[in-house]
């Protein structure tokens, strides 16, 4: 039976060795039928609430990853919970892309006014991130009538095949699927701990950012790409799995304006830092920027499938029959999305992403003060990442010793992703208390003192 407290647990508890008898079953069977994807923990969930999670074997665990950042609210939150089970209770699926309801037309209301800036938007549902940015091709293709792309090297927009054209995080995302899309340019990206110039971007920011547009203008536009032949500019506004990169202030205000010279649509790729992730309902809030496109998915219906294609409604195709899809605004996912911007107005879950934040990094960085090999640490709001090397001078990637970390966490009760070529990624739920903050770091660190002994 589940505990009557369970969800408030500050410390794991590992009864059996992970995996457990119970769980190695399941892992089997996953392995005979299942498709190889990107498994990277035997943890086999039977149960969660908030930030806790139950195994089949009776471990409790804490899960500093909610889903890779979907569920935001945390595991089951009440309020998501009674809304979907309301609506299943009337009505499942109604092919919002034939037919009208309201939940689907107050949801798009809501996410086109709460969309950075005064223009007036549009929304086209989807059922994923990867999703999402498809329809910010075709959104740009339509609209400006052109065919060429940029995005940045490091960055994370999906594994479809126009999203993973786009990307340009890691090798095996696109090895023996090419051709890829054509007409995508990737540029260097203003990662202020490894750049492609060797600037210390931490002490020099302003210096990277006039390298990184200066390359754009002075190399790029006036030597292979011209710039009235690009549609749209992909970003991020803290590379995801590229690295939890934050970018120096006031860089993405300069690649705006650099945008909006040459006719280019701005688009923000807010999969991963949407929906109050960074301590804002948006990542390029935090840079005063106003996007062309915005693409939304994970944190934005806590867990239940859903995507969404935010856009300046003057950019919208007009014709029938452009884009459309089946699934896309399913009566619940909009429910429980609508809920989860109830929760978020209405509770202090801002405050939460931010103190929390802050608690997070600083331990992490008490911890980099005792094993140099934790050669960076960087992150906003709940979005923190921990970067392993083999030598803080070189900034080598230690992947090995980071998935060891993974491992020796999990092993202890903490729930832990990797990110980039040797960082771990810090993503609890929005909800993470205090004190699992804490245990969380107890746990971490008693890890790097097993793996770096």
């Amino acid at each position: 039976m589940m505990q009557s407290l369970m969800g408030t647990e500050a410390r794991p508890n590992i009864k059996v060795p992970i995996p457990g008898p119970n769980a190695q079953k399941i892992v089997d069977k996953d392995h005979e039928w299942v498709a190889t994807t990107t498994k990277t923990s035997p943890i086999a969930g039977k149960r969660g609430i908030g930030s806790v999670v139950e195994d089949v074997d009776g471990n409790i665990l804490l899960d500093f990853t909610a889903g890779i950042g979907v569920v935001n609210l945390g595991h089951c939150h009440p309020a998501v919970n009674k809304a979907v089970q309301e609506q299943m209770a009337s009505l499942v699926h109604f092919a919002g892309t034939d037919f009208y309801y309201e939940v689907q037309a107050e949801l798009a209301r809501r996410l086109a006014e709460k969309a950075p800036g005064a223009k007036r938007r549009k929304v086209f549902y989807t059922n994923s991130g990867a999703e999402s940015v498809e329809a910010a091709i075709k959104v740009a293709k339509w609209s400006a009538d052109r065919r060429q792309f940029l995005a940045f090297q490091g960055a994370f927009h999906g594994r479809t095949a126009g999203a993973g054209s786009l990307t340009a995080s890691k090798p095996v995302q696109r090895a023996r699927f090419f051709p890829t899309m054509p007409g995508v340019t990737h540029v260097p990206y203003a990662n202020p701990y490894r750049n492609v110039w060797g600037i210390d971007g931490y002490d020099e920011p302003e210096e990277l950012v006039s390298r990184t547009i200066g390359y754009l203008e002075d190399f790029v536009f006036k030597t292979h790409l011209p710039p009235d032949e690009v549609a749209a500019f992909f970003t991020e506004p803290v590379q995801g799995e590229g690295g939890y990169i934050v970018p120096p202030k006031g860089f993405y205000k300069r690649l705006k304006g650099l945008c909006e010279d040459h006719g280019i649509l701005y688009v923000a790729d807010e999969v991963q830092t949407g929906f109050g992730r960074t301590g804002k309902w948006f990542g390029i809030e935090h840079e005063e920027v106003e996007p062309d496109i915005m693409t939304l998915a994970k944190g934005i219906a806590n867990g239940f499938p859903m995507g969404a294609c935010v856009f300046d409604a003057e950019l919208d195709f007009g014709v029938k029959g452009a884009h459309s899809n089946t699934y896309g605004g399913n009566l619940i996912s909009c429910t429980a999305a609508l809920t989860v911007m109830d929760v978020l107005e209405k509770e202090p879950i801002f405050d939460n992403v931010e103190a929390r934040g802050k608690e997070l990094k600083k331990g992490l960085m008490e911890i980099q003060e005792d094993e140099p090999r934790v050669g960076d640490v960087r992150g906003r709001g709940l979005m923190v990442c921990a970067d392993f090397v083999t030598d803080p001078k070189t900034k080598g990637f230690d992947t090995e010793g980071r998935d060891k970390m993974i491992e020796a966490s999990w092993k202890r009760g903490l729930m832990l992703l990797p990110c980039g070529k040797s960082g771990i990624r810090f993503i609890p739920p929005l909800v993470v208390s205090q004190e699992q903050v804490e245990g969380a770091l107890e746990v971490f660190r008693d890890a790097v003192k097993a793996v770096y002994a």
